[in-house]
């Protein structure tokens, strides 16, 4: 689209910090964590910190024969330190494949048999422990940043090496792969580009200056290899914003972290915020100081944005809600005030970006697409992503003369607003959306931590709690709270690490589903 090609150079994770660590040198970057390559640096760094480390990190990278267009897998437990592997290895001219910590060991060694013998960077732990036997002979070579192990090499940096330029790569050449959530099967390797990345930063951007006017703290729980996180640190390095960046999502320490540094801006996962709702009850007032919620990963709950901007004592705290893929980043967004934030649909997601981005709902069957008729949702945007690392067919596969097809259905109000229904491989015949029943239940019942419906036995629509603190459900409410949906079979009650979610706490829907329908009849729920 125009607005994200016009001065489109690239956005280069090689120099991720080097601009704001000449700019903002002392920007403070706080962690809840220690990282692993730098433990004695401790968890308060600085914009300029980060940049040394990208650089002495790269630098040992060269030491060990990593050149400028090798594939190299970070995959290592969770810690920022992920990230910042990732802008080194960047530096060096290597293409980075981000690994999710939280991915099996069995997934990961089928991604780096896609990747045809990556190098990888990571931990003695988890090499010895999470990774089967035989990983080795996918990769190239293996580098641990910690430990060490018969058959790798150690990782070390060299805080007295001499620093070098980045190695820039041309802005249409792959830059990064990351994977997709995997909610359906095993996750996709998607290639991103200098310029993909750019051009899904410029949407975001530019809702950030219009929204956000003063300079505020921001807080991130966001998976340390999702491109979400690129964007989202590169527009709080432009701004000179603090950051505090958590890998911990426990409400009980959230809320002392939040206690203390009282951040603005909140971006977390959608899942992460229900969690974080009993901070809005906290007498120390972590929320009190915020001013934006942003969720760029799926739909939120009202009931959440409504319970976390209720706590805020900012006068006119907003929820940006941004609707987009891995594949192509944001598309459409909305924001909503927190006067409005009980009385908008949850199924609304807002509107494209004028020049940046393009939306349009296909009929499926040959039906106008409408509530009782969602059609399949198409979007446009420079920040697509390449390919498929290995499965191009696959990723031309859901393209229609440059339309992506997102796999959601849904449809457009008469205003132009967009709407998601369902995933379209969730779709339960006769029911309607499942996500806005969804919706509906966690608003009326507020001791459910999630609630999914899926098809189960016989492919009936089951829904799926989780009581916020493990108690039983109780079913006199239930039943009131469902007496306006169309049937379901009774619910069934799991624990939350019952439940089986990706990286970015998603629900991986069809697993539960069929987990459900191999169980057999469900569990009584008193």
């Amino acid at each position: 689209m125009i607005l994200q090609r016009i001065g489109n150079r690239g956005l280069f994770l090689g120099s991720f910090f080097d601009g704001a660590a000449e700019k903002s040198p002392y920007q403070r970057i706080t962690l809840d964590h220690e990282l692993d390559v730098a433990p004695e640096l401790g968890s308060d760094l600085t914009a300029y910190a980060c940049a040394n480390l990208v650089a002495e990190l790269a630098c040992a990278l060269r030491d060990l024969h990593v050149r400028p267009g090798d594939k190299v897998a970070v995959f290592k437990r969770d810690c920022f330190d992920i990230f910042l592997l990732m802008c080194a290895v960047a530096r060096v001219g290597a293409v980075p494949v981000a690994l999710s910590p939280s991915l099996k060991g069995e997934v990961v060694a089928q991604l780096l048999e896609r990747c045809d013998r990556p190098h990888l960077i990571t931990d003695e732990e988890t090499w010895t422990r999470v990774l089967p036997a035989g990983t080795a002979k996918r990769c190239a070579r293996v580098f641990l940043v910690t430990g060490r192990a018969e058959g790798t090499t150690e990782l070390r940096r060299d805080p007295g090496a001499r620093p070098r330029p980045f190695a820039r790569t041309r802005t249409d050449r792959p830059q990064l792969l990351t994977h997709t959530s995997g909610t359906t099967d095993v996750p996709k390797l998607v290639v991103h580009t200098a310029r993909s990345l750019r051009a899904r930063y410029r949407p975001q951007a530019l809702g950030a200056r219009l929204l956000i006017r003063g300079r505020e703290t921001l807080a991130v729980r966001v998976s340390f290899v999702h491109s979400r996180l690129i964007t989202a640190l590169a527009i709080a390095l432009e701004r000179g914003f603090p950051v505090v960046i958590t890998k911990d999502a426990d409400p009980g320490r959230i809320a002392d972290i939040f206690a203390r540094v009282k951040p603005g801006i909140l971006e977390a996962h959608p899942n992460t915020f229900v969690e974080w709702e009993p901070l809005a009850d906290d007498p120390r007032g972590p929320l009190s100081n915020v001013v934006a919620l942003s969720s760029t990963f799926d739909a939120i709950h009202p009931r959440t944005v409504r319970r976390i901007l209720g706590a805020s004592r900012r006068r006119r705290p907003f929820h940006l809600q941004l609707y987009g893929q891995s594949e192509i980043g944001p598309t459409v967004g909305r924001a909503t005030s927190r006067r409005r934030a009980l009385s908008v649909d949850g199924r609304c997601v807002g509107w494209p970006f004028p020049g940046m981005t393009a939306v349009r709902v296909v009929d499926r069957d040959g039906v106008p697409s409408g509530p009782d008729s969602p059609g399949y949702i198409e979007v446009r945007s420079d920040g697509r992503a390449l390919t498929y690392f290995g499965e191009d067919a696959r990723f031309r596969a859901q393209l229609d003369d440059g339309w992506w097809r997102m796999g959601d259905v849904g449809y457009r109000t008469r205003w132009g607003c967009l709407h998601v229904s369902d995933r379209e491989v969730d779709v339960i015949p006769g029911f309607g959306s499942a996500l806005a029943a969804e919706d509906l239940l966690m608003s009326r019942l507020d001791t459910l931590l999630e609630v999914v419906v899926v098809p189960g036995e016989e492919g009936a629509p089951t829904p799926v709690v989780v009581t916020r603190d493990g108690s039983p459900l109780d079913t006199a409410r239930w039943e009131r709270a469902t007496a306006s949906l169309p049937p379901m079979r009774p619910p069934v009650q799991l624990s939350l690490a019952e439940l089986p979610r990706t990286a970015t706490a998603k629900v991986q829907r069809i697993e539960l589903a069929r987990q459900l329908r191999a169980a057999g009849p469900a569990r009584p729920t008193t």
